[in-house]
């Protein structure tokens, strides 16, 4: 198997640390890395459809509710603060993407919802996204995919 940048730096401390176990670099390193190779090719597919990652992740986890959503647990689904959220909700109002609605239960809330064209916008940039993402794993084999979906979901339940 061919060298990757990681070996190369655990290599370095080998040589000057050789008292160090400096294993937890090469899972740890590989993830930074990974994460650096990987957002550019995901901000690719969002900029051909005139998205940002965050404006992406409201739609699609509006789409995923498949019903109106308070702006609260989609700030609270997205780690954003409220602020932000707002800031956002209100581009994509602008844009036509989703609209507002009065709660019938609460005055001082709302509901976000999809319109039409942010359903078929959605609907088209998340089947890019899931082909962009199969182009990005596809140095592997579907069996390594699924085993290193499994520990990576082991990891992040132990530590979320």
């Amino acid at each position: 198997m061919k060298a990757d940048h990681v070996d190369t730096i655990i290599a370095q401390w080998a040589t000057q640390r050789p008292d160090l176990d400096c294993s937890p670099m090469g899972v740890i390193g590989r993830l930074g890395r990974a994460k650096q190779i990987i957002t550019p090719k995901l901000e690719d597919v969002f900029k051909q459809n005139d998205l940002s990652n965050i404006e992406f992740d409201i739609l699609a986890s509006l789409r995923r509710a498949g019903e109106p959503v308070t702006p609260t647990d989609l700030y609270q689904t997205l780690m954003l603060s409220s602020g932000a959220m707002s800031t956002r909700v209100d581009g994509l109002v602008k844009r036509g993407l989703v609209i507002r609605q009065a709660s019938e239960t609460d005055r001082r809330s709302c509901l976000v919802t999809l319109t039409e064209e942010g359903q078929a916008l959605i609907d088209k940039v998340v089947e890019q996204h899931i082909e962009n993402e199969r182009h990005i794993l596809e140095a592997l084999t579907a069996d390594e995919q699924k085993q290193l979906a499994g520990l990576l979901r082991k990891w992040l339940a132990a530590n979320e």
